[in-house]
């Protein structure tokens, strides 16, 4: 890779590929004292990260060392969690010899992956309300996005696990722009679509999807097949008016939710009990302060594990807050408290965690396939990061082959997107650039 990391980035699209989608080489253009590659992948069912770093250790500590050079960070570290045993052992024997790079091994706990208990677990710092990792002098990165640097091509690929209601569960390398379907296909996955409900992510954090031909992303890391009435999708599908109408009638105040809360648990001051009692009784002055209400991570932690009247403290808190921040609500940058000394007796082991999701008959290996999954079509979409979206810069009828650039956001915040397959341009609107081979 050139000296000039930067540029070379900005031309590859790289982007966070732990969900948020963040252009990477915004994050690197800047100043740090440590890089942290988050490799704790926490979403139960999972099977990414694990088995990148197991089966490409060098590309992970290449693309490190490129973030350290970046932003001048004398230190390194691989955050991971003590049950990837592999990949521990891999990743070591690889840095025995680097005296700035060192392994952070992290207990088996939800939400372990939340870069903000990482960079706590790392250097002991808490990143303040409304602040990002920077703040505290640490940039943190995903593990596939560390490969996507090291290996200096255009981002056309995403590892996926798909598992739940199939046959195979595999995690699959698949283009950027390949549908849902061809994949739950793949990994005989069902085909009665009124049954079965799709969820993008993880089973915590991830989003339903009810168009079973939704194209694969550069943030896509899981999908998960589950039957309509399996306990994950029917929270996920309760609508909320009616969780407003239930907090209303039985939320009774017993606090678990900010008691279990991580953000709270490290001294943000989250407390969506605050959130579920404005909202009950319909005053907006009893919500708590604002800083309680957007240090939220949107974990769900509160909803799925700690909330003993099956409530959504959750989604309520995120609707609260996004309203909050729509509206220009910001907060000083401080951490209002200490760390909870009981941080590590709170912490949610993740195979608990599993069996409150009544997953525990979903909780397969995936393994992973190495070779690129071969599809005819792809739809590309022209927003797949934090930003403005992609304009195309090709035509109908256009040859591209794979790794053409498709579409940038020139100077504005955003990614350059890419062919994913050789084959000729067929269709091309305000949302995609589809591809036929």
């Amino acid at each position: 890779m050139s000296i000039d990391y930067i540029q070379r980035i900005k031309e590859i699209g790289v982007v966070g590929a732990g969900g948020a989608g963040f252009p990477t080489h915004v994050k690197l253009n800047s100043k740090a004292e440590i890089v942290i590659i988050n490799g704790a992948e926490c979403e139960p069912l999972l099977r990414v990260d694990q088995q990148l770093m197991e089966f490409y250790p060098q590309d992970v500590i290449d693309g490190l060392k490129v973030a350290m050079a970046q932003t001048g960070a004398s230190r390194g570290v691989i955050g991971v969690k003590a049950k990837y045993k592999n990949a521990i052992a891999n990743l070591t024997e690889l840095i025995k010899t680097e005296s700035s790079i060192e392994i952070k091994v992290v207990g088996d706990y939800y939400p372990a992956g939340d870069e903000q208990q990482l960079v706590y677990e790392v250097i002991h710092k808490v990143v303040p309300l409304m602040g990002i990792p920077l703040d505290v002098g640490a940039v943190v990165i995903n593990v596939l996005t560390a490969i996507n640097i090291a290996r200096d091509k255009p981002v056309t690929e995403r590892v996926v696990t798909v598992t739940g209601a199939v046959a195979k569960p595999q995690t699959l390398i698949v283009p950027v722009g390949t549908s849902f379907r061809e994949l739950i296909k793949s990994c005989e996955g069902p085909t009665d679509e009124g049954k079965y409900t799709i969820i993008v992510g993880g089973p915590m954090m991830g989003k339903v999807e009810y168009d079973w031909d939704t194209p694969v992303t550069k943030l896509t890391g899981g999908i998960i097949i589950l039957p309509n009435d399996q306990f994950v999708v029917v929270k996920k599908t309760r609508k909320t008016e009616t969780d407003l109408q239930l907090t209303k009638a039985i939320c009774c105040q017993c606090s678990l939710c900010t008691e279990m809360c991580p953000r709270n648990i490290i001294g943000l001051n989250t407390e969506p009990h605050k959130v579920m009692r404005g909202l009950a009784n319909e005053d907006p002055t009893t919500l708590g302060a604002i800083g309680s209400v957007v240090s939220c991570c949107d974990c769900n932690l509160c909803s799925i594990y700690a909330c003993p009247m099956d409530l959504e403290p959750g989604k309520l808190t995120n609707y609260v807050k996004q309203s909050l921040l729509k509206k220009g609500a910001k907060t000083e940058k401080v951490v209002p408290y200490e760390v909870d000394p009981l941080r590590d007796s709170k912490k949610v082991p993740t195979k608990r965690l599993i069996a409150r999701l009544e997953l525990s008959d979903y909780n397969f290996d995936a393994p992973l396939n190495f070779k690129i999954f071969e599809t005819k079509a792809v739809k590309v979409l022209l927003k797949q990061h934090i930003g403005v979206d992609a304009t195309p810069i090709m035509k109908i009828g256009d040859t591209v082959t794979k790794g053409t650039l498709i579409g940038t956001c020139y100077d504005k915040l955003g990614a350059n997107v890419h062919a994913s397959i050789d084959g000729h341009i067929t269709d091309i609107t305000d949302k995609y650039v589809e591809i036929h081979a």
